[in-house]
């Protein structure tokens, strides 16, 4: 894809944010399992940056998805998975569908302001029982006369402890799974709301929550779009965030890929650099044509998405690989580092810890073989 002055200005001015704004503070951040959300949202906000594909009239900048994906693509910058995370979730994953579906008074209620960086929003699909398996979530909302009544628990909510709305999945009727489910904006201040805080393993810069819903009203006049459209308006959804995901991930894998290079030349072992090793300086080569590759696969369904073509298999193909060979190059990184590369501050340790959830956020790895498997014809049973 043809990038354009415009585009590299965006990357740009989202690099010199997360350079000034955000590493400096990654270790405070990651030993705390939070960071200031509503802070660092309000100053991408003034940027102009959290609203790049949505409507003028709401404080976006009325861009296309390919604006998206290269501040996708430059925020890997951050070193650290947790904050871009957030971030995504707040640009391309809770406010897709209230920017599409919604109503105006709501996207002026909610959408705006989460533009602004005057609110930090959360996506509620995921559910205890299961995260890919969308269609079996529990959580139900029951129309009683001019409100919502919300029951059941959310889990794994990127930015649950700290989000002033929800964009909430829920079942609105006992119809067939793909029909019975509506998206709903659920105020965080709503009464009969609990968080809890969840403990991972990486991505420790980002808050996670479980969240439980006990009798919580909310106006009918929140449902997002048509009632019983939720499923159909979230797998749209999964395509963006699929593609954010690749494109997130490639110029992270360089920055590892470099850094490594450059230690493998410095450090010692048996009287000459480790990179002088065929083995070590062959596998760094193909790593980075793996990178390349990747690269190619997740602009190219960019592309194709902003023409307007249904990128389905393209953006499974892209998110599969960005998770998996996601976990090849840090893993083969930090063999490199040797002891170095065990030590809990290292850059490599840090993406051998945060990058692992991209095979199992959005979609595991699992479910884009199904979905690619069903579109090949090779599902068992298929021509």
């Amino acid at each position: 894809m043809q990038l354009t002055a415009e585009h590299r200005q965006i990357a740009n001015t989202v690099e010199r944010f997360i350079v000034n704004e955000v590493n400096p503070h990654v270790p405070e951040w990651e030993a705390a399992g939070e960071f200031p959300s509503h802070q660092v949202f309000k100053g991408m906000g003034e940027l102009g940056l959290l609203g790049l594909k949505y409507p003028e009239a709401y404080g976006g900048a009325g861009l296309d998805f390919s604006y998206s994906a290269v501040m996708a693509e430059a925020l890997a910058v951050c070193t650290c998975g947790g904050v871009p995370m957030a971030i995504g979730v707040q640009t391309d994953m809770a406010t897709p569908a209230l920017a599409r579906f919604g109503s105006d008074e709501l996207r002026r209620e909610f959408l705006a302001p989460t533009i602004a960086g005057d609110m930090v929003a959360c996506l509620g699909v995921s559910e205890p029982g299961g995260g890919s398996d969308v269609a079996a979530l529990k959580t139900t909302a029951r129309a009683e006369g001019g409100d919502w009544v919300i029951n059941g628990s959310k889990m794994w909510i990127t930015n649950g402890l700290k989000a002033d709305w929800c964009c909430l999945l829920a079942n609105t009727d006992d119809g067939p799974a793909h029909r019975n489910k509506s998206l709903i904006v659920l105020p965080m201040d709503a009464a009969g709301i609990t968080k809890q805080k969840i403990h991972k393993i990486g991505m420790h810069s980002s808050d996670t929550a479980q969240l439980f819903f006990d009798n919580v009203r909310v106006p009918r006049r929140h449902l997002v779009g048509e009632e019983g459209k939720g499923f159909t308006y979230q797998m749209m959804q999964f395509q963006e965030e699929r593609l954010w995901a690749a494109a997130n991930s490639v110029r992270g894998f360089d920055r590892i890929i470099d850094l490594t290079i450059a230690y493998t030349r410095e450090r010692k072992a048996f009287g000459r650099s480790v990179l002088d090793n065929q083995v070590v300086h062959f596998r760094l080569a193909e790593l980075r044509t793996e990178v390349e590759a990747l690269r190619a696969l997740t602009w190219s369904a960019i592309e194709q998405y902003v023409a307007g073509q249904d990128v389905t298999r393209l953006a499974s193909m892209a998110k599969l690989k960005s998770g998996r060979l996601g976990r090849e190059v840090a893993d083969s990184c930090l063999q490199y580092w040797g002891g170095m590369g065990f030590t809990a501050d290292n850059p490599v340790s840090q993406m051998y810890r945060d990058g692992r959830l991209t095979s199992i956020g959005g979609g595991a790895d699992e479910v884009m073989l199904g979905i690619l498997c069903k579109l090949e014809g090779t599902l068992p049973g298929r021509g």
